[in-house]
């Protein structure tokens, strides 16, 4: 499905800034992806993190870290096998600094048969920062962002969301606006920062000779990377937890081939 970013802001600042985390419903069919062949076209699979404690309990989690979840480890473990059923080995993998990502990158190896790969981490992987917001009541972030642009109150707030009325980058501003500790991110920050890294690794790779890179990071963050490289959404607005944004890097370019993919997690459920 397609459709304009800044048509589905509104819907992704109700689900994906809740941070609720989601499993692998709603997916994307994919056909079997074998390993590429030595070319310097490089596939990188930008994943999201297994869900978490602060994902379940609706609390903002930025550069704050908590633990995967059962579930969050199942489904990081689903991916790995998804990846091996699927043929797909990886020429390196790279994650955020967070312990969330780093462990849902280790054990998506781990069950591919490649627990041997390093994790390469990088800062510029995170998600975005909510400075003095991080740890705080979904709702109460959102609503304080809301009253910053004129809101009477959260759920004010959220009526204009759904009616376009605003949208995500406008909601980070508003956070950076209020945010006692300076430390907040807004939308563009975010968004170089990710392709910078991107680049930096596909570039790399390439030099090497190509081949597939898995890339951990976060909802947010790689939603901001691909939102000038891509029209396409994933359904729902959303990247669910160990969703795959599939993303070829040939001849200096980019080019999105898929966005929040669950299939491959999915794929790793049918394991004999």
């Amino acid at each position: 499905m397609r459709k304009n970013f800044k048509g589905i802001f509104s819907l992704l600042a109700i689900i994906l800034l809740m941070l609720t985390g989601c499993s692998t419903s709603g997916a994307k069919t994919s056909d079997s992806n074998a390993s590429t062949d030595k070319t310097d076209e490089v596939v990188l699979y930008v994943t999201r993190h297994g869900k978490t404690m602060f994902n379940t309990v609706h609390r903002a989690q930025g550069w704050s870290d908590t633990p995967l979840t059962d579930d969050g480890v199942k489904v990081a473990e689903q991916l790995g096998k998804g990846l091996k059923e699927k043929k797909i080995t990886f020429k390196s993998a790279y994650s955020s600094d967070a312990g969330r990502a780093r462990e849902t990158a280790r054990l998506a190896l781990k069950n591919n048969g490649q627990s041997d790969l390093q994790v390469k981490e990088s800062k510029n992987l995170r998600e975005v920062c909510f400075g003095s917001y991080e740890g705080e009541n979904d709702e109460v972030m959102w609503g304080d962002a809301g009253k910053e642009l004129g809101y009477d109150s959260y759920e004010d707030f959220m009526k204009a969301i759904s009616s376009g009325e605003a949208t995500v980058p406008e909601m980070l501003s508003a956070l950076k606006k209020i945010d006692k500790s300076g430390m907040s991110e807004e939308w563009d920050g975010v968004r170089h920062r990710m392709q910078k890294e991107l680049t930096e690794i596909a570039e790399e790779t390439a030099e090497d000779g190509g081949g597939n890179v898995l890339v951990v990071a976060h909802g947010m963050s790689i939603l901001s990377m691909i939102s000038d490289m891509t029209e396409e959404t994933p359904e729902g607005g959303q990247l669910a937890n160990a969703s795959v944004t599939k993303i070829v890097y040939k001849d200096g370019k980019f080019k999105v081939k898929e966005v929040g993919n669950t299939a491959y997690a999915e794929a790793g459920t049918n394991e004999k």
